[in-house]
C-alpha cells in the first residue's frame, strides 16, 4: 500500500504539477509587474495596520497569522533540511526562487478571496477557491469548486492538519524527555513512553480549547504565537549567522555553484543541477503553500473591503514563511556544514544549532523542540479552519456538520501519537496536490481579473481615492469569541 501511495503521489506531485504552479507564478509575476518586489514595502505596511471600513470576521493581520499559523511548521525546519541534504546547498537556491515566484501566486489567492466572497445570514464571511471558483467562473464551474473543498476537508483532517503534526509534537518530546523509553506504558498491544501520552493528552486539550471558540479564537491565538516563535526562531538563526559571519560569502558562492551544477564532475553538472532544483522547488512549494489555494481561505475572513489589499497583505505571508525563516534555516545548516554529517530531519537542525552557538546539544534540542512543538501546534489550528470551511462549503454551512467534523478533528489529534505515520505524509501530500489542481486552473482563467484589480487599485491609490490606514494599529485591535 506505501509503495501504491508513493507512485501515486509522484505521479501528482510530478513535473507536471510544478511547472504549472511555477508557471501561473512566472503569469502572475509579469502580469503584475513583478508587485512581490515593487510593492513588498507597502505590503508589509498594511500587514500592521488595520483597514478603515472593511467588512469581516477578524482583522487583517489576524488573517494573515491563521494563514501562516497552518504554512509555518516542522517543513520549515525538518523540511528545508531534508531539501538541503537530498539536492545540496543550491536547493536553497531554487527554494527561494520558489517563494519569490510563490508571492504573486498568494497575492492572487489573497484578492480573489476577497472579491468574490459572501456573507451568511449571520454575517460571517464565506470565501476561498470555492466561491471564486463558482463566483469568478460562474455556476457551471461549481463542480470544480466542490471538488477542491472534497480534497480540502480530506486533507485536513488524514494527516496534515492532525496526525503528522501531533506525532512531530510527541516525538520530540519523546526525544528529549525520554529517548531511552525508560518510562513507558502499554496501550494497544505496544509501549509507548510517558512523555507521549502526556504530551499528547496536553496538546489536545487546547487545541480543543481553541477550536471550540471558533474562527475568532483561532486567530487571536496565531496573532500572539506565530510572530513570537518567528521572532524567536529567526532571532536564533540570525545569531548563528553573525557567529560565522567570516563564513558567509563562501557560502553563498557555493549556494549558486550547487544550485548551477557548477562543482560538480564533468557531465554530471546538468543532473545535479536537475537534482537540487527538483528538491528546492517541491520544498518551496510545500512550505508556503502558494498555489494550494488554502490561505485564501483565511483571506477571505479579512475585515476588507479592497482586494488589492488583502492580496498584498497576503503575500506577506510567503515572504515570511519562505524568504525569511527557510532562509534562516538554510543558511544555518549550510554554514556549519550540518547537511555532510550524513544526519537526516530534524538532526540536521539540532545540530547546526549546537555547532554555530555557544550552546550544549541538549540545550539545542530543546530549543528545536519548543520551536518544532508552537509551530505544530498553530499548523494544527490553522487547518482546522481551512477543512471546517471546506466541510462548510459542501454541505451549504450545515452548522450541525461543522460541530460534529470539530469533534472528529480534536479526536484525530488525540489518537494521532499512536498510528503510524509513515504513510500519513504521503496521503496529505496527495491529497494537497489533489487541492492545488482546480484551484490553479481557478487562478489562470481568473488571471485578467488579477490584472484588471491591481491597475485599479493603484490608479486611484497615486490619484489618492484609497485610504490606506484607519487610526487604529493592530496592536489595538479587538474581538470578542464567539
Amino acid at each position: 500500500m506505501e509503495e501504491f501511495l508513493v507512485k501515486i503521489n509522484s505521479l501528482i506531485w510530478g513535473a507536471p504539477m510544478i511547472i504549472l504552479i511555477l508557471g501561473i507564478g512566472i503569469i502572475l509575476t509579469i502580469g503584475c509587474r513583478m508587485i512581490q518586489i515593487r510593492r513588498l514595502p507597502l505590503a508589509l505596511k498594511y500587514m500592521v495596520k488595520n483597514e478603515e471600513g472593511g467588512q469581516g470576521d477578524v482583522t487583517s493581520f489576524q488573517a494573515l497569522c491563521t494563514a501562516l499559523s497552518a504554512t509555518i511548521g516542522t517543513g520549515n525546519i525538518v523540511g528545508v533540511a531534508t531539501a538541503i541534504v537530498a539536492g545540496g546547498p543550491g536547493a536553497l537556491f531554487w527554494l527561494e526562487l520558489a517563494g519569490l515566484l510563490g508571492m504573486a501566486t498568494k497575492y492572487a489567492e489573497g484578492l480573489l478571496a476577497v472579491k468574490y466572497r459572501t456573507f451568511d445570514d449571520h454575517g460571517k464571511a464565506l470565501g476561498g477557491p470555492f466561491y471564486y471558483i463558482e463566483n469568478g467562473l460562474g455556476p457551471k464551474w461549481k463542480w470544480l469548486a466542490k471538488m477542491f473543498a472534497f480534497f480540502g476537508a480530506i486533507a485536513g483532517v488524514i494527516g496534515i492538519g492532525t496526525i503528522a503534526q501531533i506525532n512531530g509534537i510527541t516525538s520530540a518530546a519523546e526525544t528529549f524527555f525520554d529517548p531511552e523509553k525508560l518510562n513507558t506504558l502499554t496501550l494497544f498491544g505496544n509501549e509507548y513512553s510517558w512523555a507521549v501520552i502526556i504530551t499528547g493528552i496536553v496538546v489536545t486539550v487546547l487545541v480543543a480549547i481553541v477550536l471550540v471558540g471558533g474562527v475568532q479564537r483561532i486567530a487571536r491565538v496565531s496573532e500572539i504565537i506565530v510572530p513570537l516563535m518567528i521572532v524567536i526562531y529567526v532571532g536564533l538563526c540570525l545569531f548563528m549567522v553573525i557567529l560565522n559571519i567570516t563564513k558567509l560569502p563562501g557560502v553563498i558562492v557555493e549556494i549558486f555553484q550547487s544550485a548551477f551544477g557548477l562543482r560538480a564532475v564533468s557531465g554530471g553538472a546538468l543532473g545535479a543541477m536537475m537534482i537540487a532544483m527538483q528538491k528546492g522547488i517541491a520544498r518551496g512549494i510545500f512550505s508556503n503553500e502558494s498555489g494550494l489555494g488554502s490561505a485564501p481561505i483565511a483571506a477571505a475572513a479579512a475585515q476588507s473591503k479592497e482586494p488589492v489589499r488583502q492580496g498584498l497583505v497576503s503575500m506577506t505571508g510567503t515572504f515570511i514563511d519562505t524568504i525569511v525563516v527557510c532562509n534562516m534555516t538554510g543558511m544555518a545548516i549550510i554554514l556549519t556544514g550540518a547537511w555532510k554529517t550524513g544526519l537526516d530531519g530534524s538532526a540536521v537542525t539540532i545540530y547546526a544549532f549546537a555547532e554555530a552557538l555557544p550552546l550544549t546539544q541538549t540545550v539545542a534540542s530543546l530549543l528545536l523542540m519548543i520551536c518544532l512543538a508552537f509551530f505544530a501546534f498553530t499548523t494544527i489550528l490553522g487547518w482546522n479552519y481551512y477543512s471546517e470551511r471546506c466541510l462548510s462549503y459542501l454541505t451549504g454551512g450545515n452548522t450541525k456538520f461543522s460541530a460534529i467534523f470539530r469533534w472528529v478533528y480534536i479526536f484525530a489529534v488525540f489518537i494521532g501519537p499512536y498510528l503510524t505515520v509513515s504513510a500519513v505524509w504521503t496521503i496529505a501530500d496527495i491529497f494537497n496536490g489533489l487541492m492545488a489542481f482546480p484551484n490553479i486552473v481557478a487562478l489562470i482563467l481568473l488571471s485578467p481579473v488579477v490584472f484588471k484589480e491591481t491597475k485599479s487599485y493603484f490608479s486611484r491609490l497615486s490619484a489618492g481615492e484609497v485610504k490606506e490606514f484607519s487610526s487604529v494599529s493592530l496592536t489595538d485591535a479587538s474581538l470578542d469569541d464567539d
